[in-house]
C-alpha cells in the first residue's frame, strides 16, 4: 500500500526496515550494538544521573531504574515514572536514555526510568508489576529524590504508553500512589487488534499488524490474545471504567497500526470525565520522531510533548 507520508519523513521511511518480532533476540542484540556506538548523552542543563535497584514485586527480583535529576536544585520538583517502549519484548533504559534526559532537562523534573522485565521470558503481569513496584518506591522515597508527591506522573511511548495507562489503572484501583498526570505516547493498548488502522496497516514503516500480533502473543502468552480472559491491566482498552484516572495527554501517528486504539482510548477517557488532550500527527509513522528529529513535524511533536509534561506536572516555568 502507498502512504502519504510527510515529505521530510518519506525518504527515511523507505529506508527503515520493519521490526520483525519473530527473532526478538536478534532485535535486542542489534539494540545493544547500537547503544555501544552511541555518543554520551547531551543535556541543555546539568543533570545528576545514577543507576540503582529498587525492591521488586513480592517474590520477584529487584527492579533496575535510572534516575535523572537537574543538578543544584533547591526545591522539590515534579517526578515522572518513565516506561520505555519496545513492544513488550525489547527496549531498555539505555535505549531511551536520550528521551529521559530531554524530559528531565527541559521539563525540570526528576525522571525515574524503569528496566522492567521483558516478554516472552516474563509475560504479563511481570513487566507491569515491575513498573508499579518502581512507582510505589518513588512515592515512598520522594523526599530523598527531591520529588513533590502532588506532582508525580507516569508516561512512556508505544508499549511504554500502554504500560503507563495500566500503571494509572493499578494506582487508582490499589489506592495509590496518587498520580497527577499520564503521558501516553503512541500507546499500545488493545490486544484484540480490531481497529480500522490495525486491520489496514499490514506494511507500514517500523511496525505493522504482524508486529502487533507477535507483540501481544509474547506479552500475554500463547493462545491468549483476543480471548475473553485478558485482563484490562494487560490491555487497558478493555477496561470498562476509566473514571477517576489522572489527566492524560495522548498522541497518535497517522500511518501507525496503533493509531485508532490511542484515539479511542483518549475519547473514552474524556467521556469518563478525565481531562484529556489528544494529538494526531498527519503524515507520521510509528516512532518517526527519533528517526528524523530535524523534520518540522518531529520538532513539533517534541515541543508539544514537553509543553504537555510541563502543564501536566504543574511546572511553573515560562515557555
Amino acid at each position: 500500500m502507498t502512504y502519504a507520508i510527510d515529505p521530510e519523513l518519506a525518504g527515511w521511511a523507505a529506508a527503515i526496515p520493519e521490526f520483525s518480532f519473530t527473532d526478538y533476540a536478534e532485535l535486542r542484540a542489534a539494540e545493544q550494538a547500537a547503544l555501544s556506538q552511541t555518543p554520551p548523552r547531551r543535556s541543555v542543563v546539568p543533570l545528576d544521573v545514577h543507576d540503582l535497584t529498587v525492591p521488586g514485586p513480592s517474590g520477584a527480583p529487584d527492579v533496575p531504574v535510572r534516575v535523572y535529576a537537574p543538578s543544584g536544585r533547591d526545591s522539590l520538583l515534579p517526578g515522572l515514572l518513565y516506561i520505555h517502549g519496545g513492544g513488550f519484548v525489547m527496549g531498555s533504559v539505555g535505549g531511551f536514555d536520550a528521551e529521559a534526559t530531554r524530559i528531565s532537562a527541559e521539563v525540570g523534573a526528576v525522571v525515574v526510568s524503569v528496566e522492567y522485565r521483558l516478554a516472552p521470558e516474563n509475560p504479563f503481569p511481570a513487566g507491569l508489576e515491575d513498573c508499579y513496584a518502581a512507582l510505589t518506591w518513588v512515592a515512598a522515597h520522594a523526599d530523598e529524590l527531591g520529588i513533590d508527591t502532588e506532582r508525580l506522573g507516569v508516561g512512556g511511548e508505544s508499549a511504554g504508553g500502554g504500560l503507563s495507562a495500566a500503571v494509572a489503572l493499578l494506582a487508582r484501583d490499589r489506592g495509590g500512589p496518587h498520580l497527577c498526570f499520564q503521558y501516553l505516547g503512541i500507546p499500545e493498548l488493545d490486544d484484540r487488534l480490531d481497529t480500522p488502522s490495525m486491520r489496514a496497516f499490514e506494511d507500514t514503516p517500523v511496525i505493522s499488524r504482524p508486529c502487533g500480533e507477535l507483540s501481544w502473543a509474547y506479552y500475554l502468552g500463547e493462545g491468549k490474545r483476543g480471548g475473553p480472559a485478558v485482563s484490562p491491566y494487560a490491555a487497558p482498552a478493555r477496561a470498562e471504567d476509566l473514571s477517576g484516572l489522572p489527566p492524560a495527554y495522548v498522541t497518535a501517528c497517522e500511518f501507525d497500526p496503533l493509531r485508532d486504539e490511542g484515539i479511542a482510548y483518549a475519547q473514552r477517557l474524556q467521556q469518563a470525565g478525565v481531562s484529556t488532550e489528544l494529538h494526531l500527527y498527519p503524515g507520521t509513522f510509528h516512532g518517526s520522531t527519533p528517526y528524523v528529529p530535524e523534520a518540522a513535524v518531529s520538532r513539533r511533536m517534541v515541543a508539544d510533548q514537553l509543553h504537555a509534561l510541563r502543564k501536566g506536572l504543574h511546572v511553573a516555568r515560562p515557555e
